[in-house]
Parts: structure tokens; C-alpha cells; sequence
């Protein structure tokens, strides 16, 4: 290559030598040179000018001016214009806003879930202990619900209707006053008045053993953490205990100096929160032997109410009794207060959805309601009242859209307020679920 066709191409820019296709230069018309008529452009530009024959004419005979026009007239050559298009320029595209206009129209709107007011099944509840700081309550991965009733625990089998009594204690054992389903659906563990815990076989009703030693006085919460079953009693105290083997009670955790009525694993089964009358909340962490990681004071009540944010892992909510009527939100791994909403009322029980951001609280005094809150917002979707008093137990089934709830009143009702199992979207799973091959409550 020559100099000179270096120095040429160095003053054009690289981008202009880039051929671009037509379909991508839409801001202009370009003319389509196939449809000019180049023959008689360059017959006008090289004849003389006929208004020049005004001012000085040519001579010529009157035939012949006849002939020049009629030849005119024959080849269409009395036209003004030299450069004319024989073709229409084409109609422009829409522009890019009116695209993005019509997607946006067509995008389609979310239809506003239907919130049920009233239950849709009310169940009998004779006997029912009407205390604050008991769980006697439990929805089992099986689809099988159990309830304390006095001195008897009884399963109910959501997918067939059917009731059947699990077990019946002595007066002096008795009464019940704690139940908890193990992650298998088979088995339940079985709090009692005496201190004793009671792990059952409800596919055969049979007793596997009696854990004893645990407690002082009687067990009023259960939590568990694979084969680890976390109970906690009137004492204070928070025990560890690995159900597989014979001396059970493997960690002691110290931080309450009155009943530790609230306990909650988290879903990755690392940190413990737990609830007592002293108003304080814990978070432990399983790993750090038996010290609390965060000790939490700003209730001003007894704190029952605990539950691990499903699709934020670190975020825990926590509601307070009849002297605090609050629902606290808390960051776990700093310990920090995110939010307080004051409720107006005992904050019993919390349970969030599974498939949307929202947060279930029920409630005592003085409407013993049921509330549907939208997160972060805190916005009340919903009140659900049916109970005459206080709704002190709540249980959500497997599939995440149907909550139990128990009550003073002595009933047990059923609220479709998570939405309908064919609407809500899956939650996501750790792991399989047992039983899942039998059916859920329509």
C-alpha cells in the first residue's frame, strides 16, 4: 500500500467505512436511484431553456413547433421537476417510545388476591387451656394436626376429617401443655405439667420413650432441629436434647430468669430465638456452645410470639404480651431493631406466608382478631374475628395457605388466608417433604 492511500484513509473515521444494513437506518429516505430518470435530466440540463425564447425567440416553422410538442407530450417530457421519484418514499416505522408504550400496555396486572373474613371450618375445642405462655397447637408435615385438650392430645387428619386420640395423661402427670410434630410428620414430641417430655409414634400410637431430668417444672415450649429437640420450661431453662441417644440432654442454655414460653429454630437450623416471661428475647447460635449471641430487651411483655422470616433469613419477628401489644422486627446478625408497630392488643401468635410477603398475628383483648399485615409496609390487609376470646395458637399447614387457630372460646377454626393451594406458588424447600404423596386440605 502506497502513502498516499494511507494518508487517505487515515482521515476517515473507521466507523464510517462500516456498512450498515437498511433496515437500521430509519431516521431518512434514501432515494432508490433505479427510479430516476437520468435521460431526461441530462436532456433538460443540455438543451437551451425554452422561456430563453421569449426574450429571444428562435426561428423556426410552425410544423415544426407542432412536432416538438406532440413529441413532448409522447414521452412525458413536460415536467418542471429533473430529479423526480417514480415511487412513494416508504411509510416510517413507529418509534422506539411507542414501542416501549405498547409493551407496557400490555404487560398484564396482577388480580388482587381474595382475603376471606370469616373461617371456613369451625371445629369444637372442649377443655382447652385458656394460658398465655402454653403451645398447644401443631400442623405436621403429614397434614395431620395435633391438639392439646386438657390431658388428652388429639390428631386430626386434615385430608380425610377424621379425629383420633393420641394419648391421655394422669392428673398427675398431666395436663398437656406443650405439642410439637418432629420434621418427619410421624413423629410428636409431648410437653407435660410434671416437667416430663414424651416422644410418641403416631403411626402406631406408640410411647418410644419418656425424657425426664430436662426441667424443674412443667414444659410449656417445643422446637426441633433435625434429631435435636429443644424444650423449654417454667425453670428458665433451654435444653438441647438429641432424641437418639440415652442420656439426651446435650446443651443447657441460661439467659432466662422466668418461663421460656416462645421457641423457634431457624430454617437453616443455626440459630435459636427464644421468648420468655421476663420479656426478653435470645438468639443462640449453634455453635457457640451456651452463650446467647444477642440478648434483645425493648419488649415491655412477655414475649410468646417468634417467627423466621421464610424469604429473609436473618430477619425475625417477635410480638410482645398485654403490657407491650407490639410486633418487633429484628436484623439476627447485628441484633438491631428494624421495626415496632404497636397493634393495640396482646400480640399471641405470628406466622408468615410462605408464598408473599406478608405477616399473620393474632391477637387477645379486645377484638380477638386475626391480622393480615402487608411487609415491609406494615399495612393491614385484613382482620379476621370469629373468636369471642383470645386467639392464643396458630398452626399453618403444609402447603402454606391454611392456618388454624385456637382460642379460649374453645374452638378451633380454620381461615383460608394465604390464598388457595391451585393460586399460591410453591415455597421453596430445603429438602423433600415426607408424606407428600398424601393429600392436602382442599
Amino acid at each position: 500500500m502506497d502513502a498516499g492511500s494511507n494518508t487517505s484513509s487515515a482521515t476517515v473515521p473507521k466507523s464510517f467505512l462500516q456498512r450498515k444494513s437498511s433496515g437500521e437506518n430509519l431516521d431518512r429516505f434514501i432515494p432508490n436511484r433505479s427510479a430516476m430518470d437520468f435521460d431526461y435530466a441530462h436532456y433538460m440540463l443540455t438543451t437551451a431553456d425554452p422561456k430563453k425564447g421569449k426574450e429571444n425567440p428562435i426561428a423556426s416553422s410552425p410544423s415544426k413547433e407542432a412536432y416538438r410538442k406532440h413529441l413532448a407530450e409522447t414521452f412525458n417530457m413536460n415536467r418542471s421537476r429533473i430529479l423526480a421519484f417514480k415511487n412513494k418514499p416508504p411509510t416510517p416505522a413507529d418509534t422506539v417510545l411507542s414501542d416501549c408504550s405498547s409493551v407496557q400496555q400490555a404487560k398484564p396486572v396482577k388480580a388482587r388476591r381474595h382475603i376471606p373474613q370469616t373461617s371456613e371450618r369451625t371445629l369444637d375445642a372442649p377443655d382447652i387451656l385458656d394460658d398465655y405462655y402454653l403451645n398447644l397447637l401443631d400442623w405436621g408435615s403429614s397434614n395431620v394436626l395435633a391438639i392439646a385438650l386438657g390431658s388428652t392430645v388429639y390428631l386430626w387428619d386434615a385430608a380425610d376429617g377424621n379425629t383420633s386420640e393420641l394419648v391421655t395423661v394422669d392428673d398427675e402427670t398431666g395436663p398437656v401443655t406443650s405439642v410439637k410434630w418432629a420434621p418427619d410428620g410421624r413423629h410428636i414430641s409431648v410437653g407435660l405439667n410434671n416437667s416430663d417430655v414424651q416422644l410418641w409414634d403416631t403411626t402406631s400410637n406408640k410411647l418410644l420413650r419418656t425424657m425426664r431430668g430436662c426441667h424443674q417444672s412443667r414444659v410449656g415450649s417445643l422446637d426441633w432441629n433435625n434429631h435435636i429437640l429443644t424444650t423449654g420450661g417454667m425453670d428458665g431453662r433451654i435444653v438441647n436434647n438429641d432424641v437418639r441417644i440415652r442420656s439426651h440432654i446435650v446443651e443447657t442454655y441460661s439467659g432466662h430468669h422466668q418461663e421460656v414460653c416462645g421457641l423457634k429454630w431457624s430454617a437453616s437450623g443455626q440459630h435459636l430465638a427464644s421468648g420468655g416471661n421476663d420479656n426478653l428475647v435470645h438468639i443462640w447460635d449453634r455453635s457457640m456452645a451456651t452463650q446467647y449471641v444477642h440478648r434483645l430487651e425493648d419488649h415491655t411483655a412477655a414475649v410468646k410470639a417468634l417467627a423466621w422470616c421464610p424469604f429473609q433469613s436473618n430477619l425475625l419477628a417477635t410480638g410482645g404480651g398485654g403490657g407491650d401489644k407490639c410486633i418487633k422486627f429484628w436484623n439476627a446478625h447485628t441484633g438491631a431493631c428494624l421495626n415496632s408497630v404497636d397493634t393495640g392488643s396482646q400480640v399471641c401468635a405470628l406466622l408468615w406466608n410462605n408464598n408473599e410477603r406478608e405477616l399473620l398475628s393474632s391477637h387477645g383483648f379486645s377484638q380477638n382478631q386475626l391480622t393480615l399485615w402487608k411487609y415491609p409496609s406494615m399495612v393491614k390487609m385484613g382482620e379476621l374475628t370469629g373468636h369471642t376470646s383470645r386467639v392464643l395458637f396458630m398452626a399453618q399447614s403444609p402447603d402454606g395457605c391454611t392456618v388454624a387457630s385456637a382460642a379460649g372460646d374453645e374452638t378451633l377454626r380454620f381461615w383460608n388466608v394465604f390464598g388457595s393451594p391451585e393460586v399460591a406458588k410453591a415455597a421453596p424447600k430445603a429438602a423433600a417433604e415426607p408424606f407428600a404423596h398424601l393429600n392436602r386440605i382442599r
